[in-house]
């Protein structure tokens, strides 16, 4: 049994880490972020969950999330559910859709966006 468990590296299940999402699923919140994040800085997360490269990165960023409710609200869209919701984000804060896409608002505006594995190199708390 050794010997499987080294040839296919099973090992204990890891607990995923729960981080603290707002959903984003109507286009009236884009407002209540803006001006929110006037006092405090606001973080979207765009995902696609049909998409393989959006899941691994959404992996990572999980695993690499070290920001407190104090710091940040950190909302969650869909973009697959929530479509109109993802198309005024564009609008709204004036960046191309792209998934999956990170953006960090402030004084309401993007200060900081990335997409794809960009989304892993921003230092978020050099924006809190």
């Amino acid at each position: 049994m050794g010997l499987l468990k080294n040839i296919f590296k099973t090992s204990e299940p890891r607990e995923e880490k729960i981080l603290p999402w707002i959903p984003l699923n109507t286009t009236a919140q884009l407002n209540y972020i803006a001006e929110k994040s006037k006092s405090k800085t606001q973080i979207v997360f765009k995902h696609s969950t049909r998409c393989g490269i959006s899941s691994m990165v959404m992996r990572q960023f999980k695993a690499s999330y070290a920001l407190t409710d104090e710091d940040a609200d950190l909302y969650y869209l869909d973009l697959l559910s929530y479509r109109e919701v993802s198309n005024e984000v564009g609008y709204k804060f004036q960046v191309f859709h792209e998934s999956p896409q990170i953006l960090i608002i402030k004084n309401g505006a993007v200060v900081a966006h990335a997409s794809h594995g960009g989304i892993n190199t921003i230092d978020l708390q050099e924006y809190i």
